[in-house]
């Protein structure tokens, strides 16, 4: 990926001086297409990035999707994410659609010739994963870039864990705890969506946050996950529907022990049902000179301990990830005026756009994306089979530079 302190970069690959800005599209204005409206929005306000300029927002209701462009700072609004695509003034596809249009649209996107976001996880399926990496493959041979959108690693303090780790400030790594837990259905009578079906959202609680958690865990390490073993639960199985009660076919939390290819051992746990947990993203990382420990819900913050001082001063301390010199920060507010969750969308388009402008592939890519599907995939396999340990068939490399 992009140094998080890079420079301002050049001129646009093969593009002249002074042609037009890079048009983009988003494809989805609900949460996801929210939080990347106001990515494109504020990026150039904070970092030096290539002119572009917020074309198109896409939606299938286009009432609403131009109540959404407008709000948003889009220029116009489409329905039809085709004919979006095959536009000349069309640079960028940002798809924050639910996973299932993922594969369809992102294929096509490059094919066309267009960089491409998308949001994680990279898609509902090993195969349709396959379909994408293929077709990004394809057209990086071109020039074209794509990278998928696991935006917490652009949190400043967990781009400050990843270089700590990277720097061997805590020795050679051996266990790894990460959760994600949140609440949202905690409450058995909450509505049914389609982030509860699994025809459109793949899996439930595990593709949803455990991705972000499996990524983070192989990021840190800059190392890749070898075996499974995990368990899947739904507590509720069926939600009110506007024709009454329907079934929720997937799962409301999930658990996995990871082993790592460095022999480094790893846990993950992830609920939507925790009550009294709202976004809590927790990360432990314990080496065998040093230790970190993170949580989303204070972003700011990022905990060390250094093994090698005196035993009678050693112990976590609190490390405020406001200073210029922090991965991000030099583009924001001065010492102490903290950042929130959104923040980590800006630094997202930022890093994109320099890798576009630069001619350099981004991280985390399709390959890293269809990596962390594997993992899922097999967490899936081993719950159907009572547990049992499942070996991920083909080790993907993950990029920390």
């Amino acid at each position: 990926m992009t140094s998080p302190q890079s420079p301002a970069a050049g001129p646009l690959g093969s593009r002249p001086l002074g042609t037009r800005p890079l048009g983009v599209a988003a494809i989805g204005y609900a949460f996801m297409g929210q939080a990347h409206s106001n990515a494109w929005r504020t990026v150039a306000n904070h970092f030096d990035v290539p002119n572009f300029e917020q074309k198109v927002l896409v939606g299938r209701d286009a009432v609403a999707v131009a109540a959404a462009a407008k709000k948003y700072g889009w220029s116009e609004s489409a329905t039809d994410w085709r004919e979006v695509i095959a536009r000349d003034d069309i640079d960028i596809v940002d798809i924050c659609a639910p996973g299932w249009l993922h594969a369809e649209i992102a294929t096509a996107a490059l094919a066309a010739g267009k960089h491409v976001l998308v949001e994680k996880p990279l898609a509902n399926s090993l195969a349709e994963s396959e379909t994408m990496v293929a077709a990004a493959k394809a057209a990086r041979a071109a020039g074209v870039r794509s990278m998928v959108g696991f935006n917490y690693r652009r949190i400043p303090a967990l781009a400050l864990a990843a270089k700590l780790i990277a720097e061997g400030e805590l020795g050679s790594i051996r266990q790894v705890r990460a959760s994600y837990l949140q609440d949202w259905l905690a409450d058995s009578e909450s509505p049914m969506t389609w982030r509860l079906r699994k025809e459109t959202a793949g899996s439930g609680a595990l593709s949803d946050i455990a991705s972000h958690a499996i990524d983070q865990v192989q990021y840190l390490l800059g190392d890749t996950v070898t075996e499974v073993s995990g368990k899947l639960h739904t507590f509720t199985t069926e939600r009110p529907g506007p024709d009454g009660p329907e079934p929720v076919t997937v799962d409301d939390a999930a658990w996995a022990t990871l082993s790592m290819a460095s022999g480094a051992m790893a846990s993950v746990d992830v609920s939507r049902v925790a009550l009294g947990q709202k976004n809590a993203l927790r990360v432990e990382v314990y080496g065998t000179t040093g230790s970190i420990t993170f949580n989303l819900e204070n972003p700011n913050e990022l905990y060390f301990l250094n093994g090698t001082e005196p035993i009678e001063v050693q112990g976590f301390r609190r490390i405020l990830v406001t200073e210029p010199e922090h991965p991000y920060i030099s583009g924001w507010w001065p010492q102490g005026h903290v950042l929130g969750w959104e923040h980590s969308f800006t630094h997202q388009i930022r890093d994109f756009l320099l890798n576009i402008s630069t001619g350099t592939d981004p991280s985390p890519s399709f390959e890293e994306g269809y990596g962390v599907q594997q993992v899922l995939a097999a967490i899936e396999t081993s719950s159907a089979a009572g547990g049992s340990t499942v070996a991920i068939p083909q080790i993907i490399t993950i990029s920390k530079d």
